[in-house]
């Protein structure tokens, strides 16, 4: 069941280690498919092991369809995410290190690189702090997350969320391109940012109709 999208799930993850934004077993991710069902990583499993009958398929309600594993800690908080936020169908959740130390010390991560609003649809908001298997952390991101594909969570990492798979991974990776230029910026003095007209010419220019290949 669902076969090649629990293939894309996996190769999902394992690009996230590859732009070494998640270690070991953390952060997740999901996939909703067009039956209304919902994909998940497994808890606690490093993801070069997994296969595709390690990705449990749950209904939004969180029953359990198919799979032997134990879900993620995180799926109260994904379904809260999914049932509230009917454009998402895919979640994903890390820990990346810069902007998880930008979220440590500002309430917003600006647009000050393009790559941001191209990736995200502007600037980020931090979100309070919300522990690991729990609702709050749907419900502060659904809250915080203000029509963009990212939220930062305070003292905990990164959720981006996106119609596809696609669309939650480039809002992780250029995500934290965007916070380590950013806090090599504060190194050296006041970061500039985009102006409103910029961000939205940037957002522009990253649609689908107008970016990379049909």
């Amino acid at each position: 069941m669902y076969e090649n999208e629990k293939k894309e799930i996996i190769k999902t993850a394992l690009q996230l280690k590859e732009y070494r934004l998640i270690a070991l077993s953390g952060g997740n991710v999901s996939l909703r498919t067009r039956e209304g069902h919902v994909l998940t990583t497994p808890s606690g499993m490093v993801y070069e092991t997994m296969v595709p009958k390690d990705i449990a398929v749950l209904d939004l309600d969180g029953n359990i369809i198919e799979g032997l594993r134990k879900v993620s800690v995180d799926i109260e908080a994904i379904l809260y995410i999914l049932k509230n936020m009917p454009e998402v169908n895919a979640v994903i959740h890390t820990h990346q290190v810069y902007a998880t130390a930008v979220g440590l010390v500002e309430d917003e991560l600006p647009a000050a690189v393009t790559t941001l609003p191209n990736a995200c649809l502007g600037p980020v908001a931090v979100a309070p702090y919300s522990s690991a298997a729990s609702l709050e952390m749907g419900i502060n991101t659904v809250k915080y997350i203000n029509n963009k594909r990212a939220v930062i969570l305070k003292k905990h990492g990164v959720l981006t969320v996106g119609g596809t798979l696609k669309e939650a991974l480039y809002a992780a990776v250029y995500l934290e391109d965007a916070a380590k230029t950013y806090i090599m910026a504060k190194v050296i003095g006041t970061p500039a940012v985009l102006d409103a007209e910029q961000v939205k010419v940037a957002v522009e220019n990253f649609r689908p109709e107008n970016y990379g290949q049909n």
